[in-house]
């Protein structure tokens, strides 16, 4: 079997990856089974002067990493060139903090000795998707190795090539072979992989198909997942917000990355007495997104990343239409480039409103107050991450605790950073990613007790 990565912007062809025979996978299981004790054995200061090497082979490498992320899936210059550092700070982060965040905690009992220490699980099998094919990569690897696992990595197939790059660039790095390396497969290769029982724990970024499938072959086998799935997040501008901030934050949010973010602010739940001013705002803002060639300075938003991607957006735009949704800006499609979209008077009954939406599409719903925000911000199936905009800093606190998310940002736009956790409830998944608690997932605990 082939896997094909083609430039969504040119539909150029820019390589073929022909997917690991099984012998060819029962090698790299082994490679990375065997490599585990040796890895998990040695001290968190060579795990982190490897990363440490790491982070800096990514700025060395940052234009020709980035040039290979945009010419893959379409995001524009910029934009790589951040990905790029982002992982970078990574690498520093963990190999800064690690040790301390699994330092072992000694428990006060009537034994001479008591407490608790974290340990790595064995091989992470990482099922990765497209939208951030580095960074997505780099969240979950770099604590995971700090905590002395070892990884296979299975990327997107649109994306393989930042896959290898990545195997690559950890090798050039010192890392020892078996410890990290990306894997091909089809479906059913993937499933022999996750039910073997050298995988310890398995960690995917996706849909939320995909997760379902994922956690009943993990649950089968008696393993461990993190799951990081579809996201819905909900936006809130009450009466007394700075509207042009939370215009322009509301926008960036929604179309960074050609709008293919699960933590983009895709319903925007806007109080009625300020709607018309705020919508006027945005609908300025998003009317002025140059489009085009993601390798052109100038243009601040590429296409999307794959043609059916586009196509189903496209769709779920037509039908957001048909239930009653207003066109204010926006709307039209050219093959993987999705036209900046902007709708308004979306009912929580709406396509828009109930299903995940990724891409280039905003959708606004007016809200009498503060409470009906909160509701219908609570209204999803998905969980993952809520923005608020208010200048009563009080009664943003008391709102956040009543939204069931994993993540609330006040005043400011929803982004992932290394020194806070990172995850989703209900449909959005479980588990976390980054800081403490996110290193903590990719090990077990042992509880000592001497007497």
């Amino acid at each position: 079997m082939q896997f094909q990565t083609i430039n969504p912007y040119t539909g150029q062809v820019l390589a073929e990856y022909p997917a690991h025979t099984k012998a060819e996978i029962d090698q790299l299981l082994g490679q990375a089974d065997a490599q585990f004790a040796h890895w998990s054995e040695g001290p968190f200061a060579i795990r982190a002067a490897c990363f440490r090497r790491l982070g800096r082979l990514l700025r060395d490498r940052q234009e020709e990493l980035a040039q290979l992320m945009t010419a893959e899936m379409g995001k524009i210059m910029a934009e790589s060139r951040a990905e790029i550092e982002k992982c970078a700070g990574q690498c520093d982060y963990y190999a800064e903090n690690a040790e301390a965040l699994l330092h072992p905690e000694s428990i006060p009992t009537e034994a001479r000795q008591s407490g608790y220490r974290y340990e790595p699980v064995g091989v992470v099998l990482a099922i990765m998707p497209w939208n951030f094919p580095f960074w997505q990569v780099f969240r979950y690897a770099v604590p995971a190795l700090m905590a002395g696992n070892v990884t296979l990595l299975k990327p997107a197939p649109n994306t393989l090539g930042c896959g290898f790059a990545i195997e690559t660039a950890f090798r050039d790095a010192g890392f020892p072979e078996g410890v990290f390396a990306c894997l091909v497969a089809d479906v059913p290769a993937l499933k022999a992989v996750i039910e073997d029982d050298r995988v310890g724990m398995i960690t995917l970024t996706g849909s939320e198909r995909a997760g379902a499938s994922v956690a009943a072959l993990a649950g089968a086998s008696i393993k461990k997942c993190v799951l990081e799935l579809g996201g819905s997040d909900p936006l809130i501008v009450l009466a007394d917000a700075d509207l042009d901030k939370a215009a322009q934050a509301a926008v960036t949010s929604r179309m960074s990355n050609a709008g293919q973010v699960c933590i983009a602010a895709k319903r925007w739940l806007v109080e009625e007495t300020v709607a018309q001013a705020f919508n006027q705002r945005v609908a300025e803002l998003i009317r002025g997104i140059r489009q085009g060639d993601p390798f052109d300075p100038a243009v601040q938003m590429g296409p999307i990343a794959r043609l059916d991607l586009a196509e189903g957006l496209e769709k779920q735009l037509q039908q957001a239409l048909a239930q009653g949704a207003e066109l204010l800006v926006g709307g039209q499609r050219n093959g993987t480039q999705m036209q900046p979209t902007l709708l308004g008077n979306v009912r929580p009954d709406n396509v828009v409103f109930q299903e995940e939406t990724f891409g280039p599409l905003a959708a606004i719903t007016t809200v009498a107050d503060a409470d009906e925000a909160v509701r219908l911000a609570n209204a999803s199936r998905y969980g993952l991450s809520a923005a608020i905009w208010t200048a009563d800093l009080d009664r943003a606190e008391q709102l956040a605790r009543r939204l069931r998310v994993g993540s609330v940002f006040v005043n400011a736009v929803v982004r992932s950073d290394s020194r806070l956790p990172i995850g989703g409830v209900k449909k959005s998944g479980y588990g976390r990613e980054l800081a403490g608690p996110g290193i903590r997932e990719f090990c077990t605990v042992k509880t000592l007790y001497v007497a």
